[in-house]
């Protein structure tokens, strides 16, 4: 008889199995059910391929795609399938890394030229047939000479083997004729890959090194489920719909240019609507805070102390001094340490906490060129940025009513969010004791708050922990907006004081807290939420006001400056052209309303009204009924007409 095995199944119960049983075997033991529908097996913590033998006094449990981590394992063997698909079609292809990423795959191949549609197209039909094929994915443990042997005829696997330590395990995979340098874990086989798509093809440099060589990436997506397909790809087309890019140009709300790369210029349309977000927020902080102005350009000494020299330098916009030739200056990237200054100039009491500056200053980042896209990566920026200053024993009151603020800012807008907790990253400063009390001093304060959350392990900011705020949009994409990061270190390297009920004095902690992020992201955001049909308060445009013909010009004119005296953003359309035309010229801007003024509305004073997104029905109503509607519908900042 052979030897036994022991292993605890997720509900603690224990199972005696024969050494050598592997994760399927387990599954086939427990039930056929079970059998078929399994995917992976976590051992330890870890996932591994079913097919890996149990080790003993092993945690277990049989992963099916009902969950989380299955998904990855499906969209990594989905990658394997692409490259072994290329390599069938392009059978010269050098093989680069193939990951799962978080909306599905991609993989890098070294070729001649970049992959076209078609064979994209050709390429996924032969993904069809490498699954209808069944084959397994086969995994064995080899040694460094083995590898160097079967990846001889591929550059890209053998830098790789060569960066592995003396000690690791190298592992390789073989589906049908194709083998790979992978740590897995894999599907049980090619079979079990049924709901897949190739997306598109795109250039990436080698490691990410744009020094090495230009490769060509596939990238994909893969569900365990047909209508989870389906439902992404119907979202992945509906944000093509809504490209912010394109509708910004579209609404005319801002543009770029080659001799200011990575800064936005805004018409006057889109600075309404900038204007109408700060407005919003400057309502919100009437009470309670401070909002403040600080200089752009700042002596390295400042970054020295805060640590963005050391940490974040590369990131800055450097400036040389023209009296010592050297690089001593930086636009600021962040507010922080200039909020920093502000507090240090005055003497402070304990009376006074928390002390909180806000500021809508602009801000600068050096990012590479090739990472700029639209609004949501950009080198100027302004930022709802705001610096409290407190004492220890009012950071769980303020975590609290700062959350409720950050939330109730994005249900103005129908936004949904989730609240992560990112702790303490590799790369930071402050001592691990300061790190520790700040991680749990903000979690506890996140606890009290009674709102569900996730982890972020080692991703908070490198000066301490931080909640971040994801928002779901209108098709179910997420974005990382607001954040709340508790920081201990800085108060000590700027040697901030208050002075306590005891008349000495005591060091503060600092919370940092955005909303929007950076405006020009959360437009960007907005305008594919909305899909460029924004609610009225916030349109750049309200209503637009179209006399039928030239007699009724007068009483248009009255109308329009009638609605702008009531504050509302109204634009008087007298061009000469039809009214059919500069009806459908206004439906292109989504302009929320439009008031048409015909001889009949002239002599009564009314106005026939069109709502955005009603067709062609239109309602008659007095003057003094449309501008009110319009007040109230504004004031309340309604999301929908």
């Amino acid at each position: 008889m052979p030897d036994q095995i022991r292993v605890t199944l997720p509900d603690g119960s224990a199972r005696e199995v024969p050494e050598g049983t592997t994760g399927a075997q387990l599954a086939a033991q427990i039930g056929p059910g079970l059998a078929r529908a399994a995917v992976a097996i976590r051992v330890n913590g870890h996932v591994h391929d079913l097919n890996r033998p149990l080790p003993d006094g092993a945690k277990v449990a049989i992963l099916t795609e009902r969950d989380a981590d299955s998904l990855e394992v499906l969209r990594h063997s989905a990658a394997h399938v692409l490259a072994t698909a290329v390599r069938e079609v392009f059978p010269d292809a050098g093989i680069g890394f193939g990951p799962a990423i978080e909306e599905g795959f991609y993989y890098d191949f070294d070729v001649p030229r970049p992959f076209t549609p078609d064979d994209l197209e050709m390429i996924e039909e032969k993904m069809a047939v490498v699954t209808a094929n069944d084959y397994p994915f086969v995994r064995e443990v080899v040694t460094r000479d083995e590898a160097n042997r079967r990846f001889a005829d591929d550059p890209l696997k053998l830098e790789r083997i060569s960066e592995l330590g003396p000690d690791e395990t190298i592992t390789v995979y073989t589906d049908g004729s194709f083998v790979d340098l992978c740590r897995g874990p894999h599907l049980p086989s090619t079979g079990k890959l049924k709901h897949f798509k190739l997306l598109s093809g795109a250039g990436a440099y080698w490691r990410g090194d744009s020094s090495r060589q230009m490769l060509q990436r596939i990238y994909g997506t893969a569900f365990f489920k047909k209508e989870d397909l389906t439902q992404h790809l119907f979202r992945l087309d509906e944000a093509k719909k809504r490209d912010h890019r394109i509708l910004g140009r579209q609404l005319d709300l801002f543009m770029f240019h080659q001799f200011a790369p990575g800064a936005v210029f805004w018409t006057d349309r889109g600075t309404a609507m900038i204007n109408e977000l700060n407005g919003f927020l400057r309502e919100l902080q009437r009470d309670g805070y401070h909002e403040i102005r600080t200089p752009l350009l700042y002596n390295k000494a400042l970054w020295e102390i805060s640590g963005h020299w050391g940490k974040y330098q590369e990131n800055m916009f450097l400036v040389l001094d023209s009296e010592t030739g050297e690089h001593d200056f930086s636009l600021k990237p962040m507010n922080c340490p200039s909020h920093y200054l502000m507090y240090q100039a005055k003497k402070h009491s304990y009376k006074e906490l928390p002390l909180r500056y806000n500021t809508y200053d602009v801000l600068h980042r050096n990012e590479v060129s090739g990472a700029l896209s639209g609004l949501t990566r950009v080198r100027q920026f302004q930022q709802d940025d705001c610096h409290i200053f407190l004492m220890e024993r009012q950071i769980q009151a303020e975590v609290h009513r700062l959350t409720q603020f950050i939330l109730k800012y994005y249900e103005t807008f129908g936004l949904k969010a989730t609240l992560k907790f990112a702790t303490r990253p590799e790369e930071r400063i402050g001592t691990d004791q300061m790190w520790d009390e700040a991680e749990r001093a903000l979690r506890h304060a996140l606890e009290a708050t009674g709102l569900p959350y996730e982890l972020k392990p080692g991703d908070g900011a490198f000066y301490g922990p931080k909640i971040d705020f994801d928002v779901e949009d209108a098709i179910g994409r997420k974005w990382q907006l607001g954040t709340i990061q508790l920081d201990y270190s800085n108060p000590e390297r700027f040697d901030l004081k208050y002075v306590g009920e005891d008349n000495a004095d005591h060091r503060p902690v600092i919370i940092h807290r955005a909303v929007s992020g950076s405006f020009e992201r959360f437009i960007a955001i907005l305008i594919e939420h909305f899909a460029g049909a924004f609610p009225l308060w916030l349109a750049p445009e309200q209503v637009r006001v179209l006399p039928i013909a030239d007699a009724q010009r007068e009483v248009a004119s009255t109308l329009t400056q009638r609605l702008r005296d009531a504050g509302l953003r109204a634009h008087l359309d007298e061009r000469t052209e039809t009214l059919n035309y500069r009806i459908r010229d206004g439906e292109l801007l989504h302009v929320p309303y439009m008031a048409v003024v015909g001889q009949r509305e002239a002599e009564a004073g009314t106005v026939a009204v069109r709502v955005r997104g009603a067709g062609n029905k239109q309602e008659i109503v007095s003057v003094e009924e449309f501008v009110a509607r319009l007040d109230q519908e504004v004031k309340t900042r309604a999301l929908s007409s």
